[in-house]
């Protein structure tokens, strides 16, 4: 494990050094990652598959989830919903958990033989949009200023919307796939104690779990928003002090929510806190979001935590190539990426102030990252070896599709598009 780390710290190290003329190019930072990775992993597979399928693969991978949701969360403008409160409501409440639905009924008619509960949390890796591999789509021409704003806001908050059914599912599908594949002769209670208490866990505690989690980021968000917003009015605190603030705020919510005591979801806490943490942060004040100057460290730290999810990927690529895969796994990742988001995002907006084109480039433009790739990574390290590679190639499948779709083909139409309207 430690060789395969600081393969991992030497490659993203090299890949600092030269990234800046890459993207002058128009190479994709998450793209040259995922190459790396996959080039500096593929002369050990096996001994990479161990490192992520490890406890502490597991928990840093968490980690990194929660910085990433926290970033999310105060990166946003305005109200709880930002500028455009309604709009994003309907995203993230109506058609988000359509868009679920309709990746399970794809799986269900595609993966036939893939357990319900494994399609569930296939769908809870595959649907979370982020717009790290492909951040030209929202600076291309053919966007216009309200649907990049939704698209930025919304990519931010089904994160946060997904990760309690993610932990639901996950538990659920660990449970069940222990117990229909152990014969009845050896279902001792060794053999089921932790799926049975993770089941426990999941399922009775699942809604307890995610309200402790809400209290304790509200406990912690506002508060120490409060606590900075006063402290640098009086010049008690500094800009620096602030963005350390904000980097072990997530941390700390993290960690809290993580205390035996509470058990309660870490993501949930993390961006709750940074919800919290920015609404009482900028109140009263006159700009609508937290200044630049303060958020630059998390951002920093969430980006350089983002370059190592990508490398996994890299890594998670070569171990689906060596496994193999067919064309239901491409077919479901091509309409997760495509109908399956589209259509619920359109009906949601029906009625909306939303413009009829606008509907149909939001719904077009859903990018998968990093939420995908650790969501999808934690699947495999929970799962049995089977269904645990299964949720695997479907996430890299989807993640790499959205590589080629929304990093390389779309912005190309985009520019085209951009440039007819003028």
């Amino acid at each position: 494990m430690t060789s395969m780390v600081l393969i991992s710290l030497a490659a993203i190290l090299a890949w600092s050094l030269i990234s800046h003329r890459f993207e002058r190019w128009g190479v994709a930072g998450p793209a040259a990652l995922l190459l790396l990775g996959a080039a500096t992993v593929a002369w050990d597979v096996e001994a990479f598959s161990t490192v992520i399928d490890s406890e502490l693969a597991e928990k840093v991978v968490e980690v990194i989830l929660a910085i990433l949701l926290f970033v999310d969360a105060t990166e946003v403008e305005g109200g709880v919903f930002g500028k455009e409160g309604k709009v994003i409501a309907r995203l993230v409440l109506i058609a988000l958990p359509l868009s679920l639905a309709l990746a399970v009924l794809s799986g269900v008619l595609l993966l036939p033989t893939t357990g319900l509960l494994v399609l569930a949390v296939i769908a809870c890796v595959i649907m979370p949009t982020d717009f790290s591999p492909a951040a030209r789509l929202l600076r291309s021409g053919g966007v216009t200023t309200r649907a990049r704003q939704i698209l930025n806001v919304e990519s931010g908050y089904n994160d946060g919307v997904v990760s309690p059914v993610f932990g639901m599912s996950l538990a659920l599908a660990v449970f069940w796939t222990t117990i229909s594949r152990t014969p009845e002769s050896e279902l001792t209670e060794e053999v089921l104690e932790k799926p049975v208490l993770d089941f426990l866990h999941a399922f009775a505690g699942a809604v307890p779990a995610t309200l402790f989690a809400i209290v304790i980021g509200m406990a912690l968000g506002p508060g120490i928003g409060f606590a900075v917003r006063v402290a640098r009015r009086h010049d008690v605190a500094s800009a620096v002090g602030a963005r350390y603030v904000m980097l072990l705020l997530p941390l700390i919510a993290y960690g809290v929510a993580s205390i035996p005591l509470f058990d309660a979801n870490g993501f949930v806490a993390a961006f709750v806190a940074g919800v919290g943490y920015r609404l009482t942060r900028v109140r009263s004040a006159e700009a609508a979001g937290i200044d630049h100057s303060e958020l630059l460290l998390v951002e920093e730290v969430g980006a350089l935590a983002a370059n190592f999810v990508w490398f996994m990927l890299g890594g998670a690529a070569v171990i689906v190539v060596v496994a193999g895969f067919d064309w239901r796994i491409v077919a479901l990742a091509l309409l997760a990426l495509t109908l399956v988001r589209m259509l619920p995002v359109y009906v949601s907006l029906m009625g909306s102030t939303v413009a009829r084109a606008d509907r149909l480039l939001i719904g077009a433009l859903g990018p998968r990252g990093t939420a995908t790739i650790v969501f999808g990574l934690l699947a495999y390290n929970g799962l049995p070896e089977d269904e645990g590679t299964a949720v695997l190639t479907v996430m890299v499948v989807t993640v790499v599709g959205s590589i080629l779709l929304h990093g390389v083909a779309a912005p190309l139409i985009m520019r085209r598009v951009g440039a007819a309207r003028l």
